[in-house]
């Protein structure tokens, strides 16, 4: 079947904030210690961080990394993790030692080695307003008060300028440490947003929600004055405690209403007009759940092997395969489709468990998942431009996880221009496992070439691995544009088409 796709750059949607490409990173597993920060290791500059996984994530320009959690935040004091004198923690919500050889000042030489903004989550949980504050004041104040001198002592004179911060992560949540209820957090965030303002008034804050009515509604009626960004939080292919990963059909099943819970947090948001102050957040998402049986559950693993072993399963490069490449191609669409609210998203982790790049002693491993960001980051457009097929785009039924037979759209499509050149990208992404599909471009554009970017495999089961590389981006030149002509778009495949202008 061939699909008409008309395109008209003149009706502009919108104006997509390169922070939609966000990460995140937490002190989980080998995200940080063993990962970014390894001190000794021959790839690792005089800091201790690894150059080779730091320019991988300059190569897609991380615009903002969230950190240092996640559910790790939620016992952290920041204050033994500074100066020569580090405190070593046990990590109540991970159950290890954590060195605090990686804290706040380690965190912002990342972010200053990469080239992005700092996005820091404060502990809600057993941490106060005061604690929360004061971090802030470390962190921006130029002199004034104590953590100000503190940081000066450490070495570091002039402030860290953190614009970026989030009241707590997913204290909605049983499993969480110092979990809330409603309105036990609306008075949390309204009190501790008061302080951290108090502190630095230019500080931008989030705090941490979720698609529902009640905690929504009762954190906005206290805290919306004070909030520029309300933070959700998303996994499809849930794994905590077994991990048998969906299977690409499965997971396209997951494609379907991808951005419900945006559309959810909009609606509120409008209701209680505040779509024009308060912006969407979606600051951990990624298709499969991190696999750490055993700790957020009423009864505990007793020996490590239990719940510390089994986390080694993450590392498994066979679990990254196109489904995810393309389910995560199929989310930034989304959230490019819902721009003027989604002003920031961040992939759940960068580095490691399920994160883009997979990182070893000597070297490391770009998933399928890397290849999309470098598609998306440095070919598409930042505007989006209205977009529609001619004939209803053709569906698949597909089977769900739990069994279901469910009915999806087999192409995602994202048309974008660029907002100082000439152009059009289309990010087009074919969901069928087997079958190629024709797109007709209906778009005017007068003497411009036209350039093909794809991700794709051999199967929708391609992945890479150390000594294999099965993903990747392949650039086609077609030749010259001309309105009408046909596309050609592989099996389980993500594309940008660009038609550039050749004058």
């Amino acid at each position: 079947m061939t699909t008409v796709v008309s395109i008209n750059d003149r009706r502009v949607k919108g104006k997509r904030d390169i922070m939609l490409y966000g990460h995140f990173i937490e002190h989980f597993h080998r995200q940080i210690y063993d990962g970014i920060f390894a001190p000794g290791n021959p790839l690792s500059d005089e800091d201790g961080f690894r150059t080779d996984i730091i320019d991988a994530m300059k190569k897609i320009r991380v615009p903002v990394l969230r950190w240092p959690g996640g559910c790790f935040v939620s016992s952290y004091h920041w204050k033994d993790a500074v100066g020569a004198t580090r405190k070593p923690m046990f990590d109540k919500a991970w159950r290890v030692e954590d060195p605090n050889t990686f804290g706040t000042d380690e965190y912002i030489k990342l972010c200053r080695k990469i080239g992005c903004e700092p996005y820091i989550c404060t502990n809600a949980g057993t941490g106060t307003p005061e604690e929360m504050s004061d971090w802030v004041e470390y962190c921006n104040l130029d002199h004034e008060g104590q953590y100000a001198k503190r940081r000066i002592a450490n070495g570091y004179e002039k402030p860290h300028k953190v614009k970026y911060w989030s009241i707590g992560n997913e204290n909605y949540g049983y499993w969480e440490i110092g979990a809330k209820s409603a309105d036990e957090w609306g008075r949390l965030v309204r009190e501790s947003a008061k302080m951290m303002m108090h502190v630095d008034a230019e500080t931008q804050l989030s705090a941490a929600a979720l698609s529902d009515i009640d905690w929504n509604i009762n954190l906005l009626k206290n805290c919306g004055r004070y909030l520029d960004w309300i933070s959700i939080h998303q996994y499809w292919d849930m794994m905590a405690e077994v991990n048998a990963p969906a299977a690409y059909e499965e997971c396209m099943a997951f494609t379907k209403d991808i951005a419900r819970s945006v559309d959810d947090v909009r609606g509120i948001l409008t209701a209680m007009k505040l779509e024009d102050k308060i912006k969407i957040a979606f600051d951990e998402w990624n298709l499969r759940s991190w696999h750490h049986p055993n700790v957020h559950t009423i009864r505990q693993g007793v020996d490590a092997a239990d719940y510390v072993t089994p986390r080694d399963k993450n590392d498994d490069n066979s679990t990254y395969t196109m489904a995810d490449a393309v389910f995560a191609a199929c989310f930034l669409n989304a959230m490019n489709r819902n721009c003027d609210i989604v002003g920031m998203a961040n992939f759940a982790p960068i580095l490691n468990t399920r994160g883009c790049i997979y990182s070893y002693d000597k070297g490391i491993v770009l998933r399928s998942t890397y290849h999309v960001f470098d598609l998306y980051v440095n070919y598409l457009g930042d505007t989006v431009i209205d977009l529609w097929a001619q004939d209803k785009i053709p569906s698949m039924d597909v089977r769900s996880k739990s069994g279901d037979e469910i009915s999806v759209d087999v192409l995602d499509l994202l048309a974008t221009k660029w907002s100082d050149r000439e152009g059009m990208s289309l990010a087009a992404v074919n969901k069928h496992a087997v079958e190629s599909q024709s797109i007709i471009l209906d778009y005017e554009a007068d003497d411009a070439e036209i350039i093909m970017y794809s991700i794709t495999g051999k199967s929708a089961d391609s992945y890479n691995d150390i000594d294999r590389n099965e993903v990747g981006i392949e650039a086609k030149k077609p030749g010259r544009y001309s309105r009408g002509m046909q596309v050609e778009l592989a099996p389980h495949s993500v594309n940008v088409i660009q038609i550039i202008p050749v004058r």
